[in-house]
């Protein structure tokens, strides 16, 4: 009689957590992941515009196939102007790939370590940065340096920071997170010093190296490092929830095309993009595909090697609990759904 009364109380138990996790889950999430997967991947990006997503990019690179372009939504919401398939949008963290193949590429030629530590590179940070003599350039390019994270700074995306300095000085005389190669923790912070170390040993913006070594031998004409570079009405216009303005004037690094990214992230995985020995190098540090997130503007590209295909998906809406950043994995995962058909 206890067992059975055990197994009651626990059926009674089991429910009410399962009510209770579902009252906090967004409806939005459920509707888009049970929906009956549409026909065709313009249809999934209609859909997602329905979901409240203001604007959609997608491109699709499958092998044995003529590459896909599929845009839905407002490429400028203000002015009425629809989605463009070749707008440029902010990559975000996405651009990390190019870093690490930059990085690479550097340390196959001899002018980086990945083994010298953050005072061999910028000794300046001594004392300022907890254990900077034992943080290597291998473990900030992995997210393993137990650093600060300057983009967690209260208000941060309210009021980012413009220059290296005022990013550094986030997290400056700040205790560490994690011990060196302990923990794992994604941190921007890695990859601020990255480019500073790039910088310093280039005698140039590593930028100009990105364009010289990987984005010309791949005849990408349109990524860029910058707005300054581009004209703002080719930029996908960017929406936060809550914030009624447009975001696309907002400096955040990198754009591109989805296509620029496609045709990037397709050399990434089959090789191409790499010299003697170099493969062997970027396979030891980093991975091989991405999501990116700025206000207004989030991006996701991946490799999906069962079906030869990479898929670039550009979201022009974000909004402050990241509930878009959900909902796009589940339509990513509904578009390889319809493309497995």
């Amino acid at each position: 009689m206890a067992k059975k009364r055990f197994k009651q109380i626990f059926r009674v138990v089991l429910f009410l957590g399962t009510a209770i996790s579902l009252f906090f889950v967004p409806w939005l999430l459920v509707k888009a992941w049970i929906l009956p997967l549409p026909d065709t991947i313009q249809e999934q990006l209609d859909e997602a515009i329905g979901h409240g997503f203001d604007g959609m990019i997608v491109y699709i690179d499958q092998a044995g196939k003529p590459p896909q372009h599929f845009a839905a939504g407002w490429h400028n919401r203000e002015s009425r102007i629809p989605a463009k398939p070749h707008a440029l949008f902010k990559i975000a963290s996405i651009s990390k790939l190019y870093d690490a193949v930059a990085v690479t590429k550097l340390v196959s030629a001899g002018r980086l370590s990945l083994d010298k530590t953050i005072i061999d590179y910028l000794p300046e940070l001594e004392g300022r940065i907890e254990y900077a003599d034992e943080i290597t350039l291998r473990l900030m390019i992995q997210h393993r340096s137990g650093m600060p994270n300057f983009t967690d700074a209260p208000n941060f995306w309210g009021n980012p920071t413009e220059t290296y300095e005022e990013s550094l000085a986030l997290i400056l005389d700040k205790p560490a997170n994690f011990e060196p190669g302990k923990d794992y923790e994604y941190c921007n912070t890695n990859y601020l010093l990255i480019n500073k170390i790039m910088d310093d040993v280039l005698g140039y913006e590593n930028f100009q190296f990105i364009r010289e070594e990987i984005l010309r031998p791949l005849d990408l004409n349109h990524t860029f490092g910058s707005l300054s570079e581009v004209h703002l009405d080719d930029v996908m216009s960017g929406y936060h929830v809550g914030y009624p303005h447009d975001l696309k004037a907002d400096e955040h690094g990198m754009l591109a095309t989805a296509q620029d990214v496609g045709v990037f992230l397709r050399a990434l995985n089959d090789g191409s993009l790499f010299g003697p020995g170099e493969q062997e190098i970027y396979s030891s540090i980093y991975e091989y595909e991405h999501g990116g997130w700025v206000p207004g503007y989030q991006s996701f590209a991946k490799y999906h090697k069962d079906l030869d295909a990479v898929i670039v998906e550009f979201y022009s809406t974000t909004d402050p609990k990241l509930y878009n950043w959900n909902l796009s994995e589940i339509i990513n995962s509904r578009i390889v759904k319809i493309l497995s058909r």
